[in-house]
């Protein structure tokens, strides 16, 4: 299957089946900007959980906390955002259209990596690339990807503001905060899931490259002298959390970022690239911050962030490890992991093939025709009370029994309960049973009602228990 075939089709059955839509689609849509439907929400919140699990509420030295959106726009004079946070930007001279420079020499089969914007035009004046009107180019100059506004004041006036472009700095200007309040005792980590603003040039490839993104991570604060050691561990730990994804050795790889195209405060990165149908690309990084950014902080604040060791009643700047992860880049490759055509009873089949920890529905409940009160009845009490225990549960009685696979089979729902009139005792041995239908086989075998929630329990629970 070709790759921009696999997008496409992720992208028609995300808005057929309410994971994902554009955003504001009535109005003609925005760029870069999705909405998540029903299921999409529930896939979204899936993971998120399992991330704040497996790192936030599994480990004992984790802070969590949820820092506001806009802050003091001296915080990211201090990050360096303000003067750095750029894109090489180029614009099509006859429709002004506005196009990322590396992207455009990408496109064209040329590795951008590490090239000025010297560079960049040249290469783009040798190989005579267009813009895809057809039209001649400016030269390629930096562009501020921070979206600005203003808040106003009690005078009157305005004080320019600006929609975080990462969340790292809310965590970093409450450093003193944990502090204070908990007194840990290094290493320890702060962590939030968020949301952060980018003004991104070419929004592209659905939700891998947007303008409004959310982000997990964490900053991981340790002695200076340690870094190595505790960079190490948390690859490994970013490795794991890939395997408990559902994701195999080979969908992930490792990109170390050379001298020179790091970002500014970093010592060494590596990022992580998942195998997206547009090609392999980033899903997450792990950078070392070196104390760059509570170094800034005091200098620009004037206020006192070292940290003071118990034990050797030593003054110091934690140095910071920094795993970082796309939760809507993550969101897509799940979905692309997911994704899988087969044949079934002689029919073209498609489905989600996902983990059942991660599956927006676990199970659906079905009588096995809705124009038969006591088949419906029983479906119904089956349901509720597995509803009360698995909140994931959903009611289908639109169609016929076909269908509903058909579609509980698109959406990924692991498991589907069909009452009949087996259940009823209709033949005697099978009644307070049900069929129980697995999604990824299509096999069915009949259980005992008491033990659906038991064996649902056991079925959809993460590798993290």
């Amino acid at each position: 299957m070709a790759a921009n075939d696999t997008m496409e089709k992720i992208v028609a059955l995300s808005k057929r089946r309410g994971f994902i839509f554009q955003g504001s689609e009535i109005y003609g849509g925005l760029a870069g900007t999705w909405d998540y439907g029903p299921l999409g929400v529930a896939l979204k919140k899936n993971i998120e959980n399992l991330w704040w699990r497996m790192f936030v509420e599994s480990r004992d030295d984790m802070y969590g906390i949820d820092s506001a959106i806009l802050m003091n726009p001296r915080v990211w004079e201090a990050s360096g955002h303000v003067g750095g946070f750029n894109d090489p930007l180029v614009s099509d001279i006859k429709t002004k259209k506005r196009f990322r420079a590396d992207h455009l020499l990408e496109d064209n089969g040329i590795d951008p990596t590490g090239m000025t914007l010297e560079r960049m035009g040249e290469a783009i004046q040798k190989h005579g690339l267009k813009s895809p009107d057809g039209n001649a180019l400016t030269e390629p100059q930096q562009f501020n990807m921070m979206f600005k506004t203003s808040v106003g004041s009690v005078d009157g006036a305005d004080l320019p503001v600006y929609l975080r472009p990462e969340t790292a700095q809310g965590m970093f200007v409450n450093f003193k905060n944990v502090l204070d309040t908990y007194h840990p005792k290094l290493p320890f980590g702060i962590a939030q899931i968020g949301r952060s603003f980018r003004n991104e040039i070419a929004p592209r490839d659905f939700i891998f490259r947007v303008r409004e993104l959310e982000i997990m991570e964490f900053e991981y604060f340790v002695h200076e002298a340690s870094w190595s050691d505790h960079f190490e561990k948390l690859r490994t730990n970013m490795h794991a959390w890939f395997m408990a994804l559902g994701f195999s050795a080979d969908d992930v790889v490792e990109v170390e970022i050379p001298d020179g195209e790091r970002a500014h405060y970093s010592k060494r990165t590596i990022d992580f690239h998942f195998k997206y149908p547009h090609k392999f690309d980033e899903i997450g990084g792990l950078a070392y911050r070196t104390d760059f950014d509570l170094s800034r902080h005091i200098e620009h604040a004037g206020v006192d962030l070292s940290y003071l060791d118990p034990s050797t009643n030593e003054k110091s700047v934690p140095h910071v490890l920094e795993p970082t992860f796309g939760l809507g880049r993550h969101v897509l490759a799940v979905l692309t992991k997911a994704y899988t055509e087969d044949e079934l009873g002689g029919e073209l089949r498609v489905f989600l093939k996902f983990p059942p920890h991660l599956a927006p529905v676990k199970a659906a409940v079905f009588p096995l025709l809705k124009n038969k009160p006591e088949l419906v009845e029983k479906a119904r009490e089956v349901y509720t009370n597995l509803k009360k225990e698995i909140p994931q549960i959903v009611w289908d009685d639109n169609g016929n029994i076909g269908k509903r696979y058909r579609r509980q089979d698109e959406i990924g729902t692991p498991y589907c309960i069909t009452i009949d009139f087996d259940t009823l005792g209709e033949v005697a041995e099978h009644k307070d049973t049900v069929t129980v239908r697995d999604r990824d086989t299509g096999e069915q075998v009949r259980m005992p009602i008491r033990e659906l929630e038991t064996f649902l329990k056991k079925h959809i629970s993460s590798v993290l228990g």
